[in-house]
């Protein structure tokens, strides 16, 4: 028999939207949770057991976290993994694991593992000069992205060089004489496309249906699943993201970000260890959401069927340019009143531009009908400042 699950207690190191859905998963499952986050009234603050307010690389936070759970689990990647593996010799219980977690949070590292791997990726260098910048150009030509190493997320530590003037700002830009830096071939892709897996202390692996991605401003704009890409490169992604999420052996959700050219290549962008924003659809579109699958993952409960119910499409919702402070929705009436139609507000105590205010979904008997209702019901909701 099993060791009794319901006992245990779960910390959350970080309290924004993702740490939000991942506490509410718990409570279902009448799992005690305790989010460490610097902001008091962070969004998961609200749902969780008890919170500790604190920064990210405070030690003693931390360890208080983790002598008041079971396992500890992360809503985002940028933690100091010297703490989490002091407490990991400790005894301590940490899904991802810090060795894991460690690679990731350096993108260059990242994909230096992936290639020794096999994982299929376009070409890159690691840089340190606006010389060496314009040595990667002269050997993968205009355009380029230029990417910080560390903490880039949403666009940011990512500048596209597309001529000779570009260098020198796209440097300083990205503080290259204080940030690691690399640069990588320009990919003229036709789809985004991303693949979840969730992973079980047994090593077993789940995977989800391929969600399509389209992106403004380089922040997430929608997810629609199923992908409209054919069954071969379907196959492709999925057996990558499996791949990946056994090379770092991690617990818990894993997400793939990849790129699908007019050669019909996947290769593979970013990996986070962590649920998602492409994944939102999976609350409403599949049988398990990658929030319960996370759960069950680090609780060593068996995992979830991820099937797809219906065709479903996820757009975010962002604070709008013009409208800073304390945040208003508008049109939550007329958007519920659409067929299919769900939606997510996590609470922000803050709205600014392009922030992640909230998002909606929308599951209908079609992709084409999903994608007009979304289209129609983000239409109507906005964040506005009172």
């Amino acid at each position: 028999m099993k060791e009794d699950f319901i006992s245990k207690k779960v910390g959350i190191i970080g309290g924004g939207q993702l740490g939000k859905m991942m506490v509410n998963e718990a409570s279902k499952l009448g799992i005690y949770t305790v989010v460490l986050d610097p902001c008091e009234d962070c969004p998961a603050g609200y749902l969780a057991n008890d919170k500790i307010i604190a920064s990210f690389d405070d030690k003693t936070a931390l360890k208080e976290l983790a002598q008041r759970v079971d396992v500890l689990t992360c809503e985002f990647e940028h933690i100091s993994t010297e703490a989490l593996k002091e407490l990991e010799a400790e005894g301590f219980v940490v899904y991802p694991r810090a060795s894991s977690l460690e690679i990731i949070q350096n993108k260059y590292h990242q994909k230096i593992v992936l290639r020794e791997q096999g994982i299929p990726l376009g070409d890159f260098v690691t840089v340190d000069s606006i010389k060496s910048i314009e040595a990667a150009i002269d050997e993968f030509g205009y355009p380029v992205m230029l990417k910080s190493a560390l903490g880039g997320y949403d666009g940011k530590g990512n500048c596209l060089i597309g001529c000779k003037e570009d260098i020198t700002k796209a440097f300083e830009e990205l503080k290259g004489n204080i940030i690691p830096l690399y640069v990588e071939k320009y990919i003229p892709f036709i789809k985004e496309i991303s693949v979840l897996c969730c992973r079980g202390i047994d090593g077993e692996i789940v995977v989800y249906p391929v969600a399509e991605n389209i992106h403004k401003d380089s922040i997430l704009f929608e997810s629609s699943v199923p992908a409209t890409i054919d069954r071969g490169c379907e196959e492709k992604a999925m057996t990558i993201a499996r791949d990946v999420c056994a090379i770092f052996e991690t617990v818990g959700m894993f997400c793939v970000e990849m790129f699908l050219t007019d050669q019909g290549e996947v290769l593979v962008n970013e990996v986070a260890p962590r649920p998602h924003n492409s994944g939102h659809y999976t609350i409403e579109g599949c049988i398990t959401s990658q929030f319960e699958n996370h759960m069950r993952a680090i609780l060593g409960l068996p995992l979830g069927k991820t099937d797809l119910i219906r065709p479903t499409v996820m757009r975010n919702i962002l604070g709008e340019k013009g409208y800073e402070g304390k945040p208003h929705v508008v049109g939550a009436y007329e958007a519920l009143s659409i067929e299919g139609v769900s939606l997510h507000i996590y609470g922000k105590k803050e709205t600014k531009a392009q922030r992640k205010m909230g998002h909606l979904t929308v599951v209908a008997p079609t992709l084409e009908k999903a994608k007009a209702r979304a289209e129609k019901a983000s239409a109507c909701v906005r964040i506005i400042s009172e």
